[in-house]
Formats: C-alpha cells, structure tokens, sequence
C-alpha cells in the first residue's frame, strides 16, 4: 500500500506527499508477478507490477539467477495482451533484465513479429529492446530491418534505429559501417532528432578517419542541416577538424572559421553559444576573431534565462584567463549579475571582473563582493578567494585592500578547504609581494589564536618559523607561538616547539628567552613535546651537550629533506630488524620516472602551505639489490641513479628488449631485460654485444649472460662500462643481441639437442647529460634558493630558435637536464609570450643544483631563454650551463 511520506512544509496540512514505492520489498512483488500468469490478464496491475520490479533494479536490488529466469518467462507471456501501455512496460522490463543467450530465443520471434507491425509504437520499441538483447548471429538476420528502419518515414522509428546504431557500434562495429548509405540518407532527414541521431553515428563510424571527417564537415557545413541539435553537433565535430588541422599555424587563414562565425547569426539559442564557445575555445585565437562571439555572449547576459545568463557568463569567466582585455566591454552588464538570484551566476561574475578589472576598480569591486560573501556556499566562496589572489598578484600596490579583505573574511565562520584557501592565498601573496610580509604573516598569527584545525595551525607555525626570523622585528611573533604551547593540543604544540627553536637559531639576540620558553616545554605531558624540546636545547648549545656550528644548526632546521620520502620509509624499515646503525647517507635518491602510460594531464597543482616536492615512488630499491647480486658489480660503490626503460626492439616483434642505464661514480651498467615471445624457442646463452666505438669515455669492464630464456619468462643480462671518475661522459651505444636458439616440441614441451647461433639487431642506446642528474624537489624553491652560496651562481642568456610555442620550449629543457620541475611551473598558461620555470635536482657526486628559467617568445616565435644556476660546487653550476650549450 502507499505510504505517506514526511510534508515538505509543516503549513501544508493539506497537501501530504505520497510514494507508491515507500517500504516495498523484493519478495512481496515477486509475489504479485505471479498476475502475468494469469488466463485474464488485468493490463493495469501488471503495469503496475513491472513498473515496481524496476523501481527495485535501478535501486540496486539484485534477482538471483532463479528469480531473474522467472520474472522473465513470466513477463514474456504478457506479450498476447493488446494494450500499448502494457506492451511498452514489457519492452522496458526486458531491456533490464538483459536475458541470456538461451532465454533470449524466447522472446526474438515476438520482437521480429512487432519489428514488422503496422504500430509504429511497437516497431521503434521493438527495434530498441532487439538491438539490446541481441547478438552479432541474429544482428545479421534482421540487418535489413534495421536499414528499411533507418530511412523509415516516421521520425521515432528511424530515430530508435539510429540510437540501437550507436549502442550497436561498440560491440559489432563491422556490420553498423555497412549501414553507412542509409545513416548518410537521414543525415538529410527534415526530422530534427532524425538528423541529430544520423549524424552522431555517421561521425562516429567515420571518426577514426581523419580526412573522411573533414570530407563530412566540409559537405554539412554548406546549409544542409535544420535540425538545432545536429547544428551544435556539427559545430562540435567542426572545431575538432581545426585543431587537427595542420593549416592553422602555418598560413593565416582559418579553414571553417567562416561557418562559426555565421552560426553566431542562427535562429536558435542553443546554436549561437555553441558557436560562441567553439570560438573562443580555438588554438591560439585572435582578439579579432573573438570579438563577434564576446558580442553575443554579451547579449546573452542581459537575458531573462537564467541557463543562457549561466553559459554566457562561465564561457567569458574562461575567455578571461587568456584574453582579460577582449571581455572589459561585457563588465558593466557583469556588475550588474552580481546581485543575481543565482549564486552561481554573481559568483562567476565576480570572478570575471576580478580578472578584467583594472586597478581603479579594486577598491569598488571589494565594497560589492564583502557584501556578497555572506550570501554563498564555501564552494562559492573559495572560487572568490583564488580570484582575489590572482588579482593581488596583478596589482601589488593593492595588496593592502585585498590582504584586509582576506583577513576579514579568515574569521568568519567557514569550513576547512574555504579556510585553507586563504590561508594559502595570503601565504603566496607573502611570498610573492614582499611588503605584504609583516601584514600577512600578523593576519596568520592573528588567526591561529582561534584556529579550530590543527592541520591549518601546524601549516601556519611552520610557515612562521620560515619567514619570521627574516623580518624587522621578529620578536613580536613570539607570543603567537609560544601561546599554542599552552592552548592548544599535542600536535599543534609540538610544531610550536620547533618554530621556536628556528627563531633562536636564526635571531642571535633572541636565543637566551628562547631557551627559556624551551625548556618550560621540557615538562610538556606529551613525549614528542618534550623530545622536540629536548633535541632542539642540545642543537642549539642550550644545555652544552652538543656544540654544532651555526651552519649545521640551520641546515638541521631548514634544510630540505633531500631524499624522498617513500625511499626513507623504506630504508627505515630495512634499518629495524638490523644491527647496524642507520645512515641517512645511504638512502636512495633517486625518483623514477612516470611512465607515459600513467600520466596525466597537467592540471592545477597544489599550492600555498602544502605545495609538496613532486614526483613519483622510485624502484631503486630493488634495482640496487639486483646489482649487489652480481659479484662483477660489487666493488662498483653505491648506485647514483637508475634510468626509466628505454625500449630497444618495436612493439610485437619475436624478441622485446629494453635497456635501465644504472649510474656510479666510475662505471655504468647497462640492464638488458629480455623477453622471448616465440612459443616453440628456447633461447641460450643469451648477450648483448655493445659497440662502444662512438663513446669514447667508456671502456667495457664486465659482462653478465643470461644463461636461458624460456617462452614469456623475463631475464636480465648485463654489460658494465668504466668511465672516468665523476665526470659526465657520452656517447652512442649499438646493441646487437646473440644468443643460441633450440627448437621446442609443442607436444612435450622438451627443447632439441641441438641448438643453432644466432643475431639480432637491436636499437642504438645513448647515455645523455641528464643521465647524471637525480629528480629530486624542495619543497620551498625560494628558500633553498636563497640558502645557496651566491657566489657560485652562473647566469648566462641562449637563444632555443623557433618554436611552436612557450610549452615546447620548456619541456625541451626540462627533459634536457633530466631535472625535477618545482612548483608546477612546467604548466605553461595558454597563450602566454614569457614564463619562469624552476628546476631542482641532484647532480652525480651528490651536489644539490637549482636552476631558474626565463623564456619569451617573440612574434616571429623566437625562443629566448635565460638560464640562472645556483649549486653547491661553481663547477656544476658551469657544467648545467654546458649541457644547455651543447644541447
């Protein structure tokens, strides 16, 4: 029975809302489909009855396979029953149940009999649930439905055969390309869905062939299409055939702009925005080509429809990131979105005036936003904080309107991530405008007094501890930290702990009060207070325990953790069960390399106070535990760094081979992984014979075979190279791989007696500059920066020659020298004519290397570049200059 279910509003007594399905049970309606058995059938109760049993599958209830077998023989005795309401119920119930192969006779000739009916009702629904139920053996007998289906004069059943098309595409993809005729007769339907379906799968039977794509764009694109749909749908496959065309870089004219462009002048709305997208989402447009499509998107702001208001003003939010200046017509209409109803609408309004708004109009935008923020959602709100830093970092000279600003809103109520994004807001703004230090970091100080996250308060402490000790007066930030030791829980109070200990390595004439205020913390109730206390009174010379030098004791407390975390932990956990005592010396450096099967797009990375060094786990690991195997490799020393694997043979040959350079001080050896796929060879004494004649630096010292190499079982073999001691020698390797083949009996699977010699080429290997440089982050690329000895800093200008744009000129450098990019900065934006990347990395002999990149690109696309070194030893920072020279 319906069951009444809670009132929405309480003052609505009489008007209670009510759901069929409230409290029904699995067993309960099983019970009640027993009525598809019965002599007379009652179409209403049935309807009824199925239309419960599926309101239980999309809820996620589950049939046994029994269960299932029953509801569906049952369903399928409803088929003699002549009304249409009831016989649309039964195609759904089918369609859900997804009959097997042997149930699915059951029903076939049914479906084929109203494939045929004279109700065309029956006939599209029929065409829907067979395409569904069906496989490729029955796809064939009723293909030619399918095409008469295609070209049928009523709309729905054409429509219906087009659809099961396109689902049909996925799983028989042969047979649908043979219907290519038809769908090409309906793409000249008057019917619009008609024309919308036919040309969605005519694309996508076409889509893996460029110039057939480009064929159909070209034939549509002349007026041929009504349909409004089909219209966007063109537009769509439009834009795709002019980012792959390889015409728009090399001559100034634009093929098919001119159809987007009068799309702008289409009777329907939704034609006219999905031209005004396409063309401000092209390659490298032009400020004279975006001006018809700001115009109407201008036009849709002022209109009465809350979804064209919506669209128009998210697309200018996006245009405005790349071209602020093209979207400064629209700000008076934008202004006066901001008091919309729609709070997405005022909030992607503000964000756009933030970004094309020029310095005069900070002041007046800040009076209307600090209105407008009590009225939206955190998620609303963080979208309007990361505006305002953009903003600030635009116009430094009003940092102290937009700081304020973000100080204000900092105490009042909020979530974790909208907290967090100012925080971090204010932290980028004290990093990159140096006058906003002394504010931004009282804001913080101010905040953490009534911070109710502990992760946001050890963040900020850390982040005091770093640039506190810098400033005038770094006296006054005492109070703010020693408080937390006081009010706060234990892990707040331990990082309080540590921000002190750096104000009195860092401020000499703070040092007596901090070893008084530490060594109040040594009676702390938590241990790790107390140890922390304790570690830093002894570091510092408090208690005359240990006496370290000035630069010890700031590379202990600022120092970057130079070696990745996940080598550490697992270093630590080979250290437990040991004897010996832990080295941190002797923990790997190395980050592998992401294969380029699991990387993702660049997308925004993490900044503010948790902007982590990047990189992936490493497997040096296991690759110095393999080398330590092999007695000819033991006196080698410790392994420098271990390459990615570079592929020596094509994909699907009879033999896959690839190649790990592995680094030391004086040697290289080369890791050949080899791997048989020939099912009937045995492969033995298995080598790689190297020709080292144009790498003159290197002398063969070694040699390990692989003794055999059975059908799809991986093994290694070695070669090892002498070079000279710490310098970074290259050169150009030929492979050849020589081995003994033995037939195997497929029968027994015994390999013959005899064996035959024999080659095989394989590709030229080379050992590159980058080759001697770790990936390894900082997680503060300004203050390990600044930490290094100025003196030996190199700085020199190149020119990279011309280049398709600002992003293939920085990855060019970066795969160049091997380097770990710091910060995001190897996301270039769109469009951009300079950028800065910074570099962080390890080079052989372990000395820390920064690098700092300065590119501009000119009209002529031009490529500057100008390259600042700062390492440990001048002689690297010259030798990462080289590198680039020779490069």
């Amino acid at each position: 029975m319906a069951q009444p279910l809670v009132k929405k509003d309480d003052d609505r007594d009489d008007e209670a809302e009510y759901s069929p399905f409230l409290g029904i049970e699995k067993g309960a309606v099983l019970q009640e489909a027993r009525a598809f058995n019965d002599p007379q059938l009652d179409a209403r109760r049935c309807s009824q009855v199925i239309t419960k049993l599926l309101y239980l599958l999309n809820q996620g209830e589950t049939f046994t396979k029994i269960e299932a077998t029953e509801v569906f023989f049952s369903v399928t005795k409803l088929f003699q029953s002549r009304d249409i309401g009831l016989r649309r119920m039964v195609y759904l119930m089918i369609k859900e149940l997804s009959p097997s192969a042997d149930e699915v006779i059951i029903v076939t000739s049914s479906l084929m009999k109203d494939m045929n009916s004279k109700t065309d009702m029956y006939r599209a629904n029929a065409i829907r649930v067979l395409c569904r139920i069906t496989d490729g053996t029955l796809l064939t007998q009723i293909e030619r439905y399918l095409k008469q289906a295609i070209v049928d004069k009523n709309p729905v059943i054409a429509s219906a055969a087009l659809v099961s098309g396109i689902h049909l595409l996925q799983t028989n993809p042969e047979i649908v390309k043979r219907w290519s005729n038809e769908v090409q007769e309906a793409v000249q339907s008057r019917a619009a869905l008609v024309q919308f379906h036919a040309l969605a799968l005519l694309h996508q039977i076409r889509q893996n062939d460029r110039l057939a794509v480009s064929k159909l764009v070209t034939s549509l694109t002349r007026g041929s299409v009504r349909s409004p749909l089909a219209q966007c749908l063109l537009i769509r496959y439009t834009s795709q055939v002019i980012r792959e065309s390889a015409s728009n870089t090399q001559t100034g004219d634009r093929p098919f702009y001119d159809f987007l462009e009068s799309c702008l002048r289409h009777k329907a709305e939704m034609v006219i925005f999905e031209a005004a997208r396409a063309i401000t989402e092209l390659n490298g447009v032009t400020t004279r080509e975006l001006t018809p499509a700001i115009t109407v998107l201008q036009l849709f702001l002022s209109s009465s429809k809350p979804v064209l208001r919506f669209a128009a003003v998210r697309t200018l939010n996006k245009v405005a990131m790349t071209h602020p200046m093209a979207v400064t017509n629209c700000n008076i209409d934008m202004e006066s979105l901001i008091s919309d109803q729609n709070r997405s609408i005022a909030t992607l309004a503000i964000t756009t005036l933030l970004k094309t708004g020029n310095e005069s109009s900070v002041d007046r935008l800040m009076k209307q936003i600090t209105n407008f923020m009590s009225d939206i959602a955190d998620e609303f709100k963080i979208v309007v904080v990361d505006a305002i830093r953009s903003l600030c970092l635009k116009f430094p000279l009003k940092y102290r309107s937009l700081m304020n600003f973000l100080s204000n809103i900092l105490r009042e109520e909020g979530g974790f991530e909208y907290k967090k994004a100012i925080v971090d807001s204010i932290v980028i703004l004290i990093r990159d405008i140096p006058d906003a230090k002394e504010s931004g970091l009282l804001h913080l100080c101010e905040f953490i007094e009534d911070c109710e996250f502990s992760y946001l308060s050890t963040q900020i402490l850390h982040f005091l501890g770093i640039e506190g000790p810098k400033t005038s007066d770094p006296s006054k930030y005492i109070r703010y930290i020693y408080n937390r030791v006081h009010l706060e829980n234990a892990t707040v109070r331990a990082s309080a702990v540590s921000t002190l200990a750096k104000f009195g390595a860092m401020v000499d004439s703070l040092k007596p009060r901090i070893f008084v205020l530490l060594r109040r913390c040594l009676y702390d109730s938590d241990d790790e207070v107390r140890d922390r206390a304790t570690l830093y009174l002894n570091t510092l010379d408090g208690e005359g325990a240990v006496v370290e030098s000035d630069k010890d004791v700031k590379e202990f407390l600022f120092g970057s953790l130079d070696v990745p975390l996940v080598n550490l932990e697992t270093s630590l956990k080979n250290y437990v069960p040991s004897e010996e005592s832990f080295d941190i010396h002797s923990v790997p450096k190395e980050i592998k390399t992401q294969p380029l099967a699991e990387k993702k797009a660049p997308g925004k990375k993490p900044t503010g106070l948790d902007a982590p060094p990047s990189g992936p786990t490493s497997t040096v690991d296991a690759y110095e535990r393999l080398l330590s195997s092999v007695p000819e490799f033991a006196s080698f020393g410790r392994l420098f760094k271990s390459s990615a694997p570079v592929e020596l043979t094509e994909a699907e040959t009879e033999y896959a081979v690839n190649v790990v350079k592995h680094i030391f001080d004086r040697h290289v050896v080369f890791q050949y992984n080899c791997t048989n796929t020939i099912p009937e060879q045995l492969l033995e004494n298995v080598t790689v014979i190297v020709d080292a004649s144009d790498a003159e630096e290197f002398s063969e010292v070694a040699s390990k075979p692989l003794r055999s190499l059975p059908y799809d079982s991986p093994g290694q073999t070695f070669v090892a190279f002498e070079k000279p001691e710490g310098v970074p020698a290259v050169g150009k390797f030929s492979n050849m791989l020589r081995f003994i083949v033995r037939e195997v009996d497929p029968t027994t699977g015994e390999p013959e007696d005899d064996g035959v010699e024999d080659e095989y080429q394989l590709e030229d290997l080379e050992v590159v500059s980058a080759d001697y440089v770790l990936k390894v982050g900082v997680s503060n690329f300004r203050n390990a920066w600044e930490s290094m000895d100025p003196d030996n800093e190199k700085i020199d200008e190149y020119g990279l020659g011309l280049r398709e744009n600002l992003t293939e000129a920085v990855n060019a450098v970066i795969n160049l020298l091997g380097m770990q990019p710091c910060e995001g900065t190897e996301v270039v934006p769109s469009n951009s004519r300079s950028h800065t990347c910074l570099l962080s990395g390890v080079y052989i002999g372990d000395v820390r290397v920064l690098v700092r990149l300065q590119f501009g690109i000119d009209s002529q696309k031009e490529v500057a570049m100008k390259l600042a070194v700062r390492s440990e030893d001048i002689a690297v920072s010259e030798a990462i200059h080289d590198i680039v020279a020779s490069g």
